[in-house]
């Protein structure tokens, strides 16, 4: 019978849930203090960009190497020491006197929030022995990120309300002060005992695989399918390509491929990505839709989103519990279908519309979607072995990074072409506003404000109307996607148990602990 765990190891839970809150919220309050930073500093948009970017860019590239050095030498001295550098880093950021200190900063903050994500996965599924509580555990975990995305932009307006920007970048130093003072007594050290050396050829070639490509989707979301976009795309490929051909040939490799053998973890791990890859278009486009098209600030938009981001708390709790007695490929599918039902409904949305109706849409959607998010990571971690729950935290946190980066940049270029194909640029308009009007809809806005008269209505009705079908298009995509996902969830997951059902005898599967 597993132990059950007492109160000090909750306590130790709701620890870790705090710095994995602020590692999303880090990366949404620079949103609000971007255009504050970027007057004091004079950056210009190139530099705008790089600030944004580098963090996710830098977490994107280290969680696997973190995640495996947490499994070498242990995942608590990789979280403290990623929490002490992460809160120096934002010091650092918040006082920042120049562009290039601030990049530097954000970069620093990057490569210590990877530690965050892997070493919290791995020191939950070492705290909880009890399959039911492991799950509840997961599920508090997930409720952190989503609680993060939800007051992230509250938290920062409220600093930015009262002190000067370098103030959103300072939340970091209380919270992992915390961290510090509490983890060495309250979270256990794990390591893999059995691990070799850590391969510096190996982090080479996994940086050289993941920045590029990375780098290519996010230009390619940004700006089209540019030279130096696509060659971005294609040397991280190829450095990919290296990489596995590298890991298969080490006993200790960087990245154990035999994890993938187990299908419950495969299943998990492409339910995660596509998930990622569709949320990331909705998000996109909606978001879009409701300043654009709507017309309405931030502030509004957030406070409309704010009804369906609870109900997606509520739901990815209940999902969880409901794991204890219903297989979760079945809650999958349900839930599946549930968002396909949503984005379809979104797909009947014309530029007038009120917007009660996309509101109720997505509150579908989302009650649909949030439990898979945080049930995909704990079939990830619950099917490697406890000696691998790095390399585990790592890949379900790394496939959630490629599905959001690929969603964004191939959605993001389907709703461009659409709009390019299906907006109309009344005649007379001169050759080069014209070229600006017919690239995408926040130029065809801010031409349409300069022309006199009827032309510039024409061309802002011709514009919204444009944008609004190619989100209609990406939204039907997004419902076929869905149905297919619940089809291979059924298919790939409906041998993982439900988390109340008794313990299977173990069945043999090859010693992954042995590399």
């Amino acid at each position: 019978m597993p132990t059950k765990a007492g109160p000090r190891t909750w306590i130790a839970l709701a620890v870790l849930c705090l710095p994995t809150m602020l590692a999303v919220v880090d990366i949404n309050v620079l949103f609000l203090a971007l255009p504050r930073l970027s007057a004091d500093l004079g950056a210009g948009s190139t530099a705008q960009l790089w600030i944004m970017d580098i963090y996710g860019f830098m977490i994107a590239g280290f969680l696997v190497t973190m995640g495996n050095l947490g499994d070498r030498i242990g995942h608590r001295k990789v979280l403290l020491t990623g929490a002490a550098v992460f809160a120096a880093a934002s010091v650092l950021a918040a006082y920042s006197t120049s562009v290039g200190m601030l990049v530097g900063a954000r970069a620093v903050l990057g490569v210590a929030a990877a530690t965050i994500m892997p070493s919290v996965l791995a020191l939950i599924r070492h705290l909880f022995a009890d399959p039911k509580q492991l799950g509840a555990a997961y599920g508090i975990w997930g409720t952190a990120i989503m609680v993060g995305v939800v007051v992230g932009p509250s938290i920062g307006g409220l600093l930015l309300g009262a002190f000067w920007w370098g103030a959103a970048l300072l939340i970091g130093v209380p919270v992992m002060g915390l961290l510090l003072a509490t983890g060495p007594f309250l979270l256990p050290e794990s390591r893999e005992r059995t691990g070799g050396r850590l391969d510096p050829l190996s982090v080479a070639l996994s940086l050289a695989a993941i920045l590029p490509f990375v780098y290519g989707l996010k230009e390619i979301a940004r700006g089209g399918p540019g030279p130096l976009a696509v060659a971005a795309v294609v040397a991280g490929l190829a450095f990919g390509v290296l990489f596995v051909s590298r890991q298969r040939r080490l006993a200790s490799p960087l990245l154990d491929l035999r994890l993938f053998a187990d299908r419950g973890l495969r299943g998990a791990l492409t339910v995660a990505f596509v998930l990622a890859f569709t949320m990331a278009g909705v998000g996109l486009l909606v978001t879009q839709y409701l300043q654009v098209v709507k017309g309405f600030s931030p502030l509004a938009v957030g406070l409309w989103l704010l009804p369906p981001s609870l109900a997606m708390i509520v739901a990815g709790n209940v999902g969880p519990a409901l794991a204890r007695t219903i297989r979760p490929a079945y809650i999958f599918a349900t839930g599946l279908v549930l968002a396909a039902a949503g984005a379809f409904a979104i797909t009947r949305l014309g530029p007038a519309a009120g917007i009660g109706w996309l509101v109720a849409a997505l509150f579908v959607l989302y009650v649909g979607t949030s439990p898979i998010g945080v049930m995909s990571g704990t079939i990830v971690m619950t099917s490697a072995p406890p000696e691998k729950a790095g390399s585990a935290g790592s890949l379900s946190s790394t496939s959630g990074e490629f599905g959001l980066a690929l969603g964004v940049a191939v959605f993001g270029s389907v709703a461009t072409a659409a709009f390019r194909d299906r907006v109309a640029v009344p005649a007379g308009v001169p050759a080069d506003l014209a070229g600006t009007a017919g690239e995408n809809v926040v130029g065809a806005t801010t031409v349409a404000g300069q022309l006199p008269g009827p032309a510039g209505t024409r061309l802002l009705e011709s514009a919204q109307v444009a944008f609004t079908s190619g989100m209609h298009v990406v939204l039907g995509v997004a419902a076929v996607l869905f149905l297919a996902l619940a089809v291979v969830s059924v298919v790939t997951l409906r041998h993982v148990p439900a988390s109340g059902a008794p313990e299977p005898e173990p069945a043999a599967e090859p010693a992954l602990s042995a590399a």
